[in-house]
This record gives structure tokens, sequence and C-alpha cells, in this order.
């Protein structure tokens, strides 16, 4: 069907096709917007606007906005466009510490669910009615002394939803303590939310390499001139071995060298690659090479 275009044979007023769109944004560093009926038609966003905007900001276009009525301050404009036409703040769910949430929310990431949460009413239908927060696209998923079963359920409920991410800090089984105690780690959590949600966690630390890309490109690290030293073989040692590092055990916390000797005799390929370069009792082993 031909585009319906208004006088005739004149180029101009033409539909703005999506092809269109790309030609003249090319070329466009700053989009000027008119608010009333543009953005919004009284306390309602125009459909499509918020995203339009996030879209034009993140192709690096720089968005100014005009408009003649002066019924408010400049300040009540920027309020009620980061109200109605900005893209919802990301908020994320987050079984773990308020030392966790404080990170993510200095990246912009909003957090709900930190601490404690009983559960709500005697019976499974009040637990799944219990209210959920708006714009939650990500359940984080760190050590958190506060899992319940109520925090359980929540979790699931948002990750019912496909685009909804599940996060885990780290796979740890279990934290050594002092007189060779230990405490359930943070992989314990994650696997509880992963079997009740039937998800696969992105696990973003070691020994996921992701860890070490970020550390690597802020930072200007050479893998071939960098050591990883750590205690335990599945993450300190197997990241150290993924990512090309020479590595060291240390035997002052989880792993030990039966665990070497028997990742060495291993016929699993993954097992073998859980092997240090070095060991040493300590790291105060280091200190004869640095005192001379």
């Amino acid at each position: 069907m031909a585009e319906a275009e208004a006088g005739g044979d004149d180029a101009r007023c033409v539909r703005l096709s999506a092809e269109r769109a790309q030609v003249l944004l090319a070329d466009v560093d700053t989009v000027l917007f008119d608010c009333d009926g543009v953005l919004w038609r009284g306390e309602t966003a125009v459909p499509g606007a918020p995203e339009a905007l996030t879209a034009l900001r993140a192709r690096g276009k720089r968005l100014g906005f005009i408009t003649n009525n002066s019924s408010k301050t400049r300040e009540a404009y920027a309020e009620k466009l980061r109200r109605l036409a900005g893209p919802p703040a990301p908020k994320a769910y987050v079984l773990g510490s308020a030392a966790l949430a404080a990170e993510l929310e200095a990246v912009g990431v909003a957090c709900v669910g930190v601490g404690p949460e009983p559960l709500q009413g005697d019976s499974p239908s009040a637990w799944l009615d219990a209210p959920l927060e708006p714009d939650v696209r990500a359940v984080v998923v760190g050590f958190d002394p506060h899992f319940s079963y109520m925090k359980l359920t929540k979790a699931v409920r948002y990750l019912q939803q496909p685009s909804c991410l599940l996060v885990g800090t780290n796979m740890d089984n279990r934290l050594p303590l002092e007189n060779g105690r230990f405490i359930a780690g943070t992989g314990c959590l994650v696997r509880a939310v992963e079997m009740a949600a039937q998800r696969q966690a992105d696990i973003i630390g070691k020994p996921s390499r992701f860890i070490f890309d970020c550390v690597s490109q802020e930072y200007g690290i050479n893998p071939e001139r960098t050591v990883m030293v750590g205690d335990r073989l599945d993450t300190d040692i197997l990241l150290g071995v993924t990512c090309g590092l020479k590595t060291i055990l240390t035997l002052t916390g989880v792993s030990t060298l039966g665990d070497v000797k028997s990742n060495q005799e291993s016929d699993c390929m993954s097992k073998k690659k859980m092997v240090p370069d070095f060991y040493v009792d300590s790291i105060a082993d280091l200190l004869p090479a640095l005192q001379g």
C-alpha cells in the first residue's frame, strides 16, 4: 500500500518510516521535544514515549525539552518527566546483605528484599498473595543470613517472568571459620532458588571469568604477568587456570593437598584443570622471598 503523504508531490510531510528514521537520526545529535501531547497527555505518558527516549539516549543523542506551558516550574517539569516519560529505574530483589544492596544502588539499581522476611499468613495461598514490588528485573542471590521460605517464595514468583534475571554472586558451598568450622555458603542458597524456579543462575563471581574480565578491563591487568592466590580449587584456582594466570594454593582455607591429588588422578578433565601451579602452607611463606 502506498504511503499517504500530505501535499501531493511535495517531498515534505512524508510519513517517517523506520528506514527514513534511521537516515534522519544518523545526521542528528540533538532532539528537542515539546512535552504536552508529545510525551504525555495530562497525567498519562504517551504509550512508547519512555522507551523512545531511552533508545535515543542509548544511541548517544542529546535530548532537550521545550514547552510553552508556564503553569509549572522547570523543576516541576523535570520531576514530571522522570515520573511519566522516564524509564522505570531497574530494580532487584536481593537475597543478600545490605552491603550487596549498597553496591547495586551505587550503580543505579534499586534494591528490595534485604533483611528478615517472615511468612505472611498461615497457608500457601496467603504466601502467594503477598504483594510484590513492581519493575523487579532481577533476583540477585548472595550471602543472606535472613534467607527464608518466604523469600524463596517471592523469588520464585518474580522469576516466573521470563525477562527477570537470576544472578548469583558465587557458588561457594561453605565458608570456612576459625578452628576448622564451616557454615553454609552462598551456593546453597543459589541452588535452592534454581531448584524452586527451574532456572539456572548467571554466576558473576569466581570461577566465572566475568569477574576477571571486569577487573582486567578496569585496571589493565596483563594475564601473563598475574598470579592468582586462593584457598579453593573449584573457584580461585579454576579462575586462574581459565583466565591464563599463574596459580598458588594456600592451605589455610578450604582445599587440601589431598584434594589436589584427587584432581590430578581423576579421569574427569574438568577436575584435572583444578590443580595449582604452586602451593604454600600460608601466604606468610612468601615473606622469605620478599625480605632478601
